[in-house]
């Protein structure tokens, strides 16, 4: 079916209303009743307790709340209480960071135009914008949003803003002609969209799409039926619990297996085992690492980073992949003058004199030719005239005083069909005109050159050089305006003939720049590991050159249109991204599947975006990121991660702080699990050898409270290791528990647990004491109190898989020495205070007792340090 961009005005109007006139008030009721109202429509959102609910479907919770109800039933209110706590506050905050979320169609309705004015009854008048159905003709100026999309009925040198939903840095010209073929959506000149607003001109249109059936509204489906990925923590977490669970479960039976086995009565060895598995099931696991993320977002946020969602501050830490927009991400999202060219020379805009004739009248023409201004420092205008008199100001020379020295008398405004703007001056008594305009079309119009300030016949020499000039500009993705002027009679008003006969000047080429940081930002990005690609709406040659500036491409074969990949199936998709570093002229379809396609390679894809247009793919991507400044509302509601600066380089920070964050949370889960392990291993050891239990229900909620969580949560806070930004990204569907991960949980498990039964058989003997004379209670208190001391000097084993204890970098983290003292104080008291002993089951221990707990407890040390040193030189 041909599309409305091909067809003529006349021939789309028939195609839509099935006549040539205006609709009649009896058909647009028809059409109201058929289209609907001119509004996107949202999804029944989840409820609040809906979502508080579906924070419990984790497996380790559910594990966990089948433990707390057991521990009830078998009168251990304690623990059934503290589990329940920690697995509802960690409901809670899950709860606020989801409703917090999810805004991204409510955005996107914000964005429809109020008001538009419409042809009805042979009248234009002011209507709600909801109230506007296809087949109507809407009419617009400078500064209207447009309300919905339509095919181009009237155009008097309109300019329309679209980069919201193409990522195109420049306002687009519209034009009325039929286009041959496909076109890509910021090809299609004589088309206009709901979501974009006027920059310049006025015209109308005829209303082809309302609603949901409007290329916003087809963002809009896309955001709905786009799926968020879960993060590798995420992922990881949900693996790890139901391993962890597995693991934990099994020690349970095989110790219940062997208490049965030993003569004792299966109600009790059931009781004991279900003990031991809600003691050594890590129940503050989730809140420990919601409170790292936390700190984590905190810290970020001082670095221009503000986070939406928890998990995205460890998800960065694992990106392989940057897909990035180019305006306003990369670059600067203003149009700065980058040369000129004058007196046959091409100068950079660093090196302009204006103490040279030419070069100062080049300026000071570009200022005069112009209508953009700038107020209570806001600019006003098209972006290439402002960046015409920002330049001027740069150089010391306001366009105030020259348009003050040089008033305008009269003028020939732009228009597209020309493609051309002249303005006349009086200047040293001369009157002239000036005029600038698209290359090819004013070199049309000149008949002489001036050169070193003098005044010559052009010839075909001086075009073809000037050609080949304009040709070098383009291909470093330049957009270039021709100056050239006239004499003209005195007081003369001129017209559209009078557009001849000129004096080339030169040539002013501009472009939107890259960000001073983002050069630098890539090459980070490089060097970690991670490869980043530029997905715009620009095209190709202005992209490509972008690219090649901050280090993105290095050959051109890495550049393609997004029409390139129309034709591509998802597994032939696949195969290509790898080859490509730059997108171009690509639709909100093309990034969704270009994301996808890197996530099926298993890859780990942040996705940065200012537009609507971007808002999908951000929605996608493992980690969304917008920008803060020049994004969308709709962007940043789709967005993981937002930046304050706009700045590509905070990306970067942002990785580092992944990657330590997550380094930090696997260091913590090492602290609590081989603490608990070693645990078990005294429990399974007692079980074994038919010795008493060597602890109360009482001891293990002790350390479950106190000397697990704050060291776990200290180490989650340890400050950055920058080496890792030299490692690769890890694999995104590497598993927490790894070889070496388990190989060092085993390892600190087994030194903790035989120091913690060497000194539950120092006191169950009586090695200390008078007579000898050793019982199961103190045997219990100092297994108790080694375990609890032996974790909290294994914290600082957990700082790095180095050995770093004997370093500098032992005392580098306030929090952990802190969780250390208070810990060491607290079991201390509870160990040497008479008051205590009743309600923790411990009995008091001589000072030499005391420090035979102490010592074993220390012994972890050196022998975890030194097992470390040997791995590291074997490696």
């Amino acid at each position: 079916m041909q599309e409305y961009y091909q067809m003529t005005d006349q021939q789309a109007r028939e195609a839509v209303n099935g006549t040539s006139q205006p609709l009649t008030d009896d058909q647009v009721r028809k059409n109201q009743e058929k289209f609907g109202p001119n509004e996107l429509v949202e999804e029944k959102k989840k409820s609040v307790v809906q979502i508080f609910f579906e924070q419990f479907k984790d497996f380790l919770v559910i594990i966990l709340i089948a433990a707390a109800i057991i521990s009830g039933i078998l009168d251990d209110l304690e623990s059934a209480i503290v589990i329940l706590i920690v697995i509802t506050i960690n409901a809670i905050l899950g709860t606020v960071q989801t409703v917090k979320a999810e805004q991204s169609l409510s955005s996107l309705k914000a964005m429809s135009a109020p008001e538009a004015k419409v042809l009805r009854g042979g009248k234009v008048i002011k209507i709600p914008s909801r109230d506007v159905t296809v087949g109507d003709q809407v009419f617009l100026e400078a500064g209207d949003s447009v309300p919905a999309d339509g095919r181009l009925l009237e155009n008097a040198g309109l300019k329309i803003d679209e980069s919201a939903l193409t990522g195109e840095s420049l306002g687009v010209e519209k034009d009325m002609d039929p286009i041959e073929g496909q076109a890509a959506l910021g090809d299609r000149l004589n088309m206009v969209y709901s979501g974009s607003f006027v920059t310049y001109g006025r015209g109308s249109f005829l209303v082809t799409s309302i609603g949901m059936n409007t290329e916003v509204g087809k963002i809009a489906t896309l955001l709905k039926t786009t799926s968020e990925k879960q993060t590798p923590l995420q992922a990881n977490l949900d693996s790890f619990g139901k391993k962890l669970s597995i693991l934990i479960l099994a020690f349970c039976a095989l110790l219940f297996g062997i208490s049965v086995y030993r003569g004792e009565s299966a109600g009790d060895a059931f009781l004991f085992a279900v003990a031991l598995a809600v003691a050594a099931i890590p129940e503050a696991l989730s809140s420990i690492v919601t409170i790292v993320l936390s700190f984590g977002t905190q810290k970020m946020a001082k670095e221009h980073a503000i986070i939406r969602k928890l998990q995205a501050v460890e998800g960065l830490g694992s990106v392989s992949v940057i897909c990035s927009d180019k305006t306003g991400t990369l670059t600067q999202n203003k149009m700065t003058v980058e040369d000129y060219y004058v007196d046959g020379t091409r100068i950079p805009a660093a090196d302009i004199d204006i103490s040279q004739p030419s070069q100062m009248q080049l300026l000071r023409d570009s200022m005069l030719c112009n209508d953009s201004a700038i107020a209570e420092g806001k600019e006003i205008g098209d972006p290439t005239e402002t960046a015409l008199i920002n330049l001027g100001l740069k150089l010391d020379c306001s366009y105030e005083t020259v348009r003050g020295q040089y008033p305008r008398f009269s003028e020939i405004p732009f228009d597209s069909d020309r493609k051309l703007m002249s303005t006349c001056h009086v200047i040293d008594g001369t009157s002239l005109m000036v005029t600038k305009g698209a290359v090819d079309v004013l070199l049309k119009r000149i008949s002489h050159i001036q050169e070193n300030g003098q005044r010559r016949e052009f010839t075909e020499a001086d075009r073809e050089k000037i050609e080949a000039q304009n040709m070098e500009f383009s291909k470093d993705g330049l957009r270039v305006l021709a100056f050239a002027y006239k004499e003209i009679p005195e007081g003369f008003s001129p017209g559209f003939d009078d557009e001849k006969d000129f004096t080339f000047l030169g040539l002013i080429a501009m472009m939107d720049p890259p960000r001073e940081e983002s050069m630098g930002a890539v090459a980070e990005c490089i060097s970690a590991g991670i490869k980043p690609v530029m997905i715009t709406g620009d095209h190709k040659i202005t992209a490509a050159a972008i690219a090649k500036r901050i280090g993105i491409l290095k050959d051109e074969n890495e550049a393609c249109e997004g029409a390139v990949i129309d034709s591509m199936s998802d597994e032939e998709l696949k195969d290509f991204v790898e080859k490509i570093s730059v997108y171009a002229r690509v639709s909100p379809e093309h990034k969704i599947r270009i994301v996808r396609a890197w996530q099926d390679k298993d890859n780990i894809v942040a996705m940065t975006g200012d537009g609507v247009n971007d808002a999908p793919a951000l929605k996608q991507a493992d980690i969304g990121v917008a920008m803060g400044i020049t994004g969308s509302e709709v962007s940043k509601d789709a967005a993981s991660m937002v930046l304050t600066d706009d700045n590509f380089a905070t990306i970067v920070k942002a990785v580092e702080n992944g990657r330590n964050i997550y380094q930090n949370i696997k260091n913590s889960i090492q602290f609590l699990l081989s603490g608990n392990f070693g645990a078990i291993l005294a429990v399974l050891y007692a079980s074994i050898t038919a010795l008493p239990v060597p602890f109360a229900p009482v001891h293990l909620l002790f350390i479950n409270l106190l000397t697990d969580s704050l060291p776990a949560i200290a180490l989650g806070l340890e400050p950055h290791n920058p080496d890792l930004m030299n490692e690769k990204p890890r694999p995104a569907r590497e598993s927490i528990l790894t070889k070496s991960f388990l190989g060092r949980i085993g390892i600190g498990g087994l030194s903790i647990g035989i120091t913690t039964m060497a000194a539950f058989l120092i006191g169950y003997h009586g090695v200390f004491t008078a007579a000898g004379e050793g019982s199961a209670l103190l045997g219990s208190t100092m297994a108790f109190g080694t375990l609890c001391t032996a974790r909290l000097f294994h914290g600082f084993n957990c700082k790095s898989n180095k050995p770093v204890v004997f370093t500098s970098r032992v005392f580098n983290n306030p929090y952990l020495i802190g969780a250390f003292l208070l810990g060491l104080v607290l079991i201390t008291v509870v160990l040497m205070v008479p008051g205590l002993h009743e309600i923790f089951k411990v009995q008091t221990l001589t000072l030499s007792q005391l420090f035979t707990v102490y010592g074993l407890a220390f012994i972890n040390i050196p022998v975890i340090q030194l097992i470390k040193k040997i791995m590291t030189i074997k490696k």
